[in-house]
């Protein structure tokens, strides 16, 4: 299980059934007593999943709802998905099939945003400054559980700003485009870079912030982490694709 603050990773080991479920729900139950309030389940080890096994999806899933918080699963195999869209469970709550992440290309040059705001953040008051993030991604075609989740990486990213490089100086910025939105958090650090698919650090004065970033990863379609193009410090990118179900119409949000 990998934890942070008010977020939890929770690996499930084998079919969630009647014989697994009192497990799960003792660590869901713990997790949530402890604070948490973003569980995500991985569900890569699961071939089969029975009525119990179920029920226990949505008993914790209405649980979290009522806590202001919110369970997901991922890595879910195609049988398992499909008793799921049996019962309509995928209709409320976010659920990812294996294999499913989407693939985010690169921006042409030539395409402007919509539009892009930076404002300063305040290492004392990071909440306003996710919360900002989460009210302009409100004028975009995003789902709650979507903002809910690019918050929290942005959570992250802020908090890594803060505590491992400067307590002042980090900046937030936010750009919107037709198929995605961005948002670059930037310190005035050392700097730091870290490949798409390159592991973060697990050990040393690192690892911390290695646990960041996998959640980053796990919350965002896409993360990179490059030094700024002059001075000292490091750029944290955090994407959002817009789903495939919606085209953004009216540009709600911010001005450059």
């Amino acid at each position: 299980m990998e934890r942070m603050p008010d977020i939890a990773v929770v690996n499930v080991a084998g079919d969630l059934d009647v014989t697994s479920v009192g497990a799960l729900r003792r660590t869901i139950d713990a997790l949530i007593a402890d604070g948490c309030r973003r569980i995500v389940l991985n569900m890569d080890d699961v071939a089969y999943a029975d009525s119990a096994g179920l029920g226990l999806v949505l008993t914790e899933l209405r649980r979290m709802r009522s806590l202001g918080g919110l369970l997901s699963l991922t890595n879910v195999r195609p049988r398992v998905y499909m008793s799921l869209a049996l019962m309509r469970i995928v209709d409320y709550m976010p659920v990812s099939r294996a294999g499913s992440k989407r693939t985010v290309s690169e921006l042409d040059p030539s395409v402007l945003p919509l539009w892009r705001t930076t404002f300063p953040v305040d290492a004392v008051h990071l909440g306003e400054a996710r919360d900002h993030v989460g009210e302009l991604m409100r004028g975009m075609p995003f789902s709650e559980d979507e903002i809910f989740d690019m918050t929290l990486a942005c959570g992250e990213a802020l908090g890594n700003a803060v505590d491992h490089t400067c307590a002042r100086g980090v900046l937030a910025t936010v750009t919107a485009y037709d198929d995605r939105i961005e948002v670059d958090v930037a310190d005035c650090g050392e700097g730091f870079e870290l490949g798409a698919d390159e592991e973060p650090p697990e050990t040393g004065p690192g690892a911390e912030r290695g646990r960041g970033i996998r959640l980053m990863r796990l919350l965002t379609d896409a993360v990179s982490i490059k030094r700024k193009p002059s001075g000292k410090g490091t750029v944290v990118r955090l994407v959002k694709l817009v789903p495939a179900r919606e085209k953004i119409g009216v540009v709600g949000g911010a001005g450059a």
